[in-house]
């Protein structure tokens, strides 16, 4: 039996995924320090980047989940979606923030989620730069290179840091109004190219929250499940069917911001 095979479904997947992500994190680590010999290309626009670096790694993570557990699904940003048969499905992001790793900033990172009947049940989001690993599944809690992760609800918009992203789907007006609204309250915006890793750093609590109005289920899942294990709260996220492969609102903050933070998002 390998500690893959424990009958118990989610300890297995987070034991598993813990362990990947640690693989793959090193990969990515060699190209990016070796980044100057990468060829870089574009995918949706000039700032929608990819490499080799994130199709290898991609490609390291899917082999190792079909050989330990072959009827799991895969979904993954480069290489799209494998049908499983297990009710489990893995989502991941090779290297969520390309931008920031091909212009040799450390923030990047592997992120690793799998989700059941559209739920996040597993979140892994290893930091290469850092050696930081988060890690949490569903019922289990969540950690940082295993220290228990709870939110502390006196953490406000006012007193902490709040992350908000953008991309091309969404218009420069838009993010401008979610910033000055941001200001307005009294919050202190911050984007470090990385939504994934923004997303774990509101589960250690590093930021009260994260806003970005459109984003696929590959940077969010993983970073859901921790702050939903660490106690805080998450905007629903489509992840059944078609809508998986699709772009949603993310949003997700502590106990003392959401409802600010859910009100400027515009949401009730």
């Amino acid at each position: 039996m390998t500690p893959y095979q424990t009958g118990d479904p989610i300890a297995d997947r987070l034991a598993l995924a813990t362990d990947i992500a640690g693989a793959a994190a090193a990969v990515a680590l060699d190209y990016f320090n070796r980044r100057d010999t990468l060829v870089i290309e574009t995918k949706r626009d000039l700032q929608d980047v990819v490499s080799i670096a994130d199709r290898n790694v991609e490609q390291l993570i899917r082999d190792r989940v079909a050989a330990d557990l072959p009827k799991d699904g895969f979904l993954g940003e480069e290489f799209g979606l494998t049908e499983g048969s297990s009710g489990f499905t893995w989502i991941v992001d090779p290297i969520d923030g390309t931008a920031p790793f091909v212009n040799g900033m450390p923030s990047w990172c592997v992120s690793i989620a799998a989700i059941c009947d559209g739920e996040p049940v597993i979140g892994v989001i290893a930091v290469p730069c850092t050696g930081e690993v988060y890690a949490a599944a569903k019922g289990m809690g969540a950690t940082l290179d295993g220290r228990t992760l709870k939110l502390d609800p006196a953490r406000t918009v006012q007193n902490g840091l709040t992350g908000i992203g953008s991309n091309s789907y969404v218009t420069p007006e838009r993010v401008g109004e979610i910033f000055t609204g941001l200001l307005r309250m009294g919050g202190n915006p911050i984007r470090n190219g990385s939504g994934a890793l923004m997303l774990a750093y509101v589960a250690a609590g590093k930021l009260v929250g994260y806003y970005e109005p459109y984003m696929h289920a590959w940077d969010c899942m993983a970073g859901y499940c921790l702050i939903q294990e660490a106690g805080g709260s998450v905007l629903p996220f489509p992840a059944v069917g078609e809508s998986l492969r699709k772009g949603a609102p993310v949003l997700a903050a502590g106990p003392g911001a959401r409802d600010d933070l859910w009100k400027l998002a515009g949401i009730s």
